[in-house]
């Protein structure tokens, strides 16, 4: 039997309705607003680099242009709303969510115990007692706050003194929970005193987190081949999502489609009767330029994102080592359901400034389209606190 065939078109925008990027970006972006949009997008991955505005704000802010920074600050750190672990990367995730966590924790915690002796400086294991003995007596700690007379890391993110080490096993195996930052400082308490007592008692079988991880993945992505689904939370294996797959065709939950790429090439994929039923409803979409995060989650799976929109795209970096300033400098811009093109806008002083914008092939760079683009890096500019907007000579490249 052939499976049905869901067109480059169909999908890209299938794709970015769940995505939350095909339709004006409507609501406060702060209380139950915000947090509609964290359920519904499953989660954001949150980083530290600042070259305009962190990863995190400016996944939210390119969904709803009310949003601010604190909204999200609040949500962890006071209204307990949502709370921060890890996906495939650092995440603020939906409180509710955090029963599901539970597998996440113990399957974290077996692969630290492997991997961890052979690449963390020994010691951090025999500090288990003393870092959680002096949270429970003293409250919320930070790194800088644990490991006197250890010697501090000086080759990297991950040279850790043995205290700062064991700070992070106990949260990422959920014995702890990251309560509040400070600038961009987590601090850590016990997991008892940050998540509300409804998450934190929940206890979930193995086997209905895995149904659960899986059909939210496909209701955050639309569709997805197994592998794609695993990778949504990074809770289910390979081999599990793969079984999920095949169990939920057998019983009629799921079943296959063909989905067209950008070059007209078809991925088999799985889907459900809710998603493929959305299709003929969805909106034409924003003419809005946006500026995205390259963290964005639309983008994450790079591949995934050539497949579908037809360009390829990677994050710049700036290399300590190299004595430079550190951070991406190249953001997508998408226009509609395509993008449209790269650009390289940074702080600098007071101002936002535009070195450089790569075109895509095939996209004319006429005067609407320069004004609206020179409209969202207004916006952007004024979200990020700057009062100025700074074009380079040659700015426009062919």
């Amino acid at each position: 039997m052939s499976r049905p065939v869901l067109c480059n078109r169909a999908a890209r925008r299938l794709f970015l309705d769940r995505h939350q990027l095909l339709r004006p970006g409507a609501g406060t972006g702060r209380g139950a607003d915000l947090h509609r949009l964290l359920n519904n997008l499953g989660f954001v991955q949150v980083d530290s680099v600042n070259t305009l505005a962190r990863a995190h704000d400016l996944i939210l802010w390119s969904r709803r242009g009310q949003y601010r920074p604190r909204a999200l600050e609040l949500a962890v750190a006071r209204d307990r709303t949502a709370f921060e672990h890890w996906t495939h990367d650092a995440a603020v995730v939906p409180m509710e969510f955090y029963p599901m966590w539970r597998l996440k924790f113990a399957r974290d915690e077996a692969r630290m115990r492997a991997r961890w002796p052979s690449w963390q400086r020994s010691g951090w294991e025999q500090e288990f007692d003393t870092v959680l003995e002096r949270i429970a007596a003293h409250g919320p700690t930070c790194s800088a706050d644990v490991g006197e007379g250890q010697e501090k890391g000086s080759t990297g993110w991950w040279d850790w003194h043995p205290s700062k080490t064991a700070l992070e096993f106990l949260w990422r195996s959920g014995r702890l929970a990251i309560c509040h930052r400070r600038g961009f400082r987590k601090y850590y308490d016990l997991a008892e005193r940050v998540i509300p007592a409804e998450y934190l008692n929940t206890r979930v079988a193995d086997a209905e987190i895995i149904d659960w991880a899986m059909s939210a993945a496909v209701a955050r992505l639309g569709f997805g081949t197994s592998g794609e689904l695993a990778a949504f939370f990074e809770i289910v294996t390979r081999e599990e999502a793969r079984d999920w797959c095949a169990r939920a065709v057998e019983n009629g939950r799921m079943f296959e489609i063909e989905v067209e790429g950008a070059d007209g090439a078809r991925r088999r994929s799985f889907s459900d009767a809710t998603q493929m039923a959305a299709i003929p409803n969805l909106p034409d979409p924003s003419s809005r330029v946006r500026l995205l995060s390259p963290f964005d989650p639309a983008l994450r799976d790079r591949a995934r994102a050539e497949r579908l929109f037809g360009f390829y795209y990677r994050i710049e970096i700036f290399v300590p080592a190299a004595k430079r300033r550190y951070g991406y400098y190249v953001f997508p811009v998408m226009q509609g359901d395509r993008l449209i093109g790269r650009i390289d806008a940074k702080r600098s002083g007071d101002a936002l400034r535009v070195a450089a914008f790569w075109p895509e092939r095939g996209v004319a760079m006429g005067k609407g389209r320069q004004a609206a683009l020179t409209a969202e890096l207004e916006r952007v500019a004024r979200f990020a606190g700057l009062s100025d907007l700074r074009f380079d000579t040659g700015w426009l490249r062919a």
